[in-house]
């Protein structure tokens, strides 16, 4: 049997053209190793036990269960969970930054239009944002399994041109979601981090479960340049010559209190935060979501 990893890697996903069919690729890929995973052995739409009573369908009973404890119990699963999520991508420019496979972009509207496929295979309801210092396009929430075609749409559409306004974005975001449901950030939260923390924090407030993927290139992480270079603000006309081995520890070191600060401020708001390299295979970032959506379904 073909290694389903393997065809979850950037460098494989690269090759499909079309992102609603790149989406469906990556979530049946991902969903046929999922006995494999070391994230989840079971259906994700799968919720709890409740012990067996005369007349249920045996078809339901957990037999490993009942071979562990000589007693009857039954899943339970749940059809129609009634979960709205809101995909949040960042357009930016500095989103275009990318040394791999996938930029940053590709990679973030990669994610999101796998994570909108999926939910809608789950028959949830999925809309989606894009953004930069302000409200690009807007995909209102569908449960309709073409809907993907409308959230692909507005993914491809883009023109990054501006910085990002995190916090009147979240803030705005906030506002025009009008029912709590499961918020997924995906940036490279390159912009104001009080203002991101605030907007964070406010749609917390307003009762929504948020869950943030970091995106960040492997050359921002590792910063592995040599000899001499230029380099180019993605959103400010300033530049920088130098030497890259003088910045390397001054530049690894602020990179990590970025990360921590982030972290920190993340879990202050309770809000789930990921960090994802773009070179990273999307089955660890799926599993990640999937928990996050069960235990969002097992509040509602």
């Amino acid at each position: 049997m073909p290694d389903s990893k393997r065809f979850l890697h950037p460098e494989a996903i690269k090759r499909i053209s079309r992102l609603e069919v790149r989406a469906r690729h990556i979530v049946e890929g991902f969903l046929s190793g999922m006995h494999r995973s070391p994230y989840f052995g079971q259906s994700v739409e799968f919720l709890q036990h409740r012990e067996y009573v005369i007349g249920d369908d045996l078809r339901h009973v957990d037999w490993k269960v009942w071979a562990r404890q000589d007693r009857l119990y039954i899943k339970q699963f749940e059809e129609e969970t009634n979960l709205r999520c809101h995909l949040l991508v960042d357009v930016s420019k500095s989103m275009q930054y990318g040394n791999g496979h996938l930029n940053k972009f590709e990679y973030a509207s990669t994610l999101a239009a796998t994570l909108g496929y999926l939910v809608l295979r789950q028959q949830d309801s999925v809309g989606c944002v894009t953004f930069d210092d302000r409200l690009r396009t807007q995909v209102p929430g569908r449960s309709q399994h073409n809907h993907i075609l409308a959230i692909t749409a507005a993914l491809s559409a883009q023109s990054h041109t501006d910085k990002t306004d995190m916090y009147a974005v979240l803030r705005n975001a906030a506002e025009g979601l009008p029912r709590r449901g499961l918020v997924v950030l995906v940036s490279d939260l390159l912009a104001d981090r009080p203002g991101l923390i605030k907007g964070l924090r406010m749609l917390r407030q307003r009762g929504h479960d948020v869950l943030v993927f970091h995106v960040m290139d492997d050359d921002e992480l590792d910063f592995p340049f040599n000899g001499p270079m230029r380099f180019d603000g993605m959103e400010t006309d300033d530049f920088l010559n130098c030497n890259p081995r003088a910045l390397r520890e001054g530049y690894l070191a602020a990179l990590q209190a970025f990360l921590d600060e982030v972290r920190r401020e993340c879990a202050k708001a309770a809000c789930d935060y990921a960090l994802v390299r773009t070179s990273d295979p999307l089955d660890a970032v799926l599993a990640t979501f999937l928990s996050k959506r069960l235990a969002v379904m097992n509040r509602y």
